[in-house]
C-alpha cells in the first residue's frame, strides 16, 4: 500500500481544514488506517485511527470532539476533518495503514504516507 497525505496549509485558530489521504494498493479495504503528527521537537503522536469497515474510531483526548476521521474505501481514501484548530495542533501530519488492528503506537503501522503540514496561526 502507497500513501499520498493532501489537505495541509496556514489556517488560523478556530479555523478548519480537512486531510486526506489516498491510498493505492486493492487492499485498502482490510487495512486499517490511522493518523499521527509530529511537531517540530517531539515525538511522533497518534491522532485518529479507524477500522477496515468504518465502524469504530478512536481518537486522541487532545482532538476528541474536534477532528473526525472517516474513509471512503470505494476511493481509497481516508480523511480528517479538523475543526476548531488551535496553535497547538501544528505539526506534520501522517497517515498510515496497517492489516492488524487499531493501534496508537507508530510500530504498529507499517505503510506511511510523506505527510503534509499544518500550521495553525494565533
Amino acid at each position: 500500500v502507497q500513501l499520498q497525505a493532501s489537505g495541509g496549509g496556514l489556517v488560523q485558530a478556530g479555523g478548519s481544514l480537512r486531510l486526506s489521504c489516498a491510498a493505492s494498493g486493492r487492499t485498502f479495504s482490510r487495512h486499517t488506517m490511522a493518523w499521527f503528527r509530529q511537531a517540530p521537537g517531539k515525538d511522533r503522536e497518534f491522532v485518529a485511527t479507524i477500522t477496515w469497515s468504518g465502524g469504530t474510531t478512536y481518537y486522541t483526548d487532545s482532538v476528541k470532539g474536534r477532528f473526525t476521521i472517516s474513509r471512503d474505501n470505494a476511493k481509497n481514501t481516508v480523511y480528517l476533518q479538523m475543526n476548531s484548530l488551535k496553535p497547538e495542533d501544528t505539526a506534520v501530519y501522517y497517515c498510515a495503514a496497517d492489516v492488524a488492528g487499531w493501534d496508537t503506537r507508530p510500530v504498529g503501522y507499517d505503510y506511511w504516507g510523506q505527510g503534509t503540514l499544518v500550521t495553525v496561526s494565533s
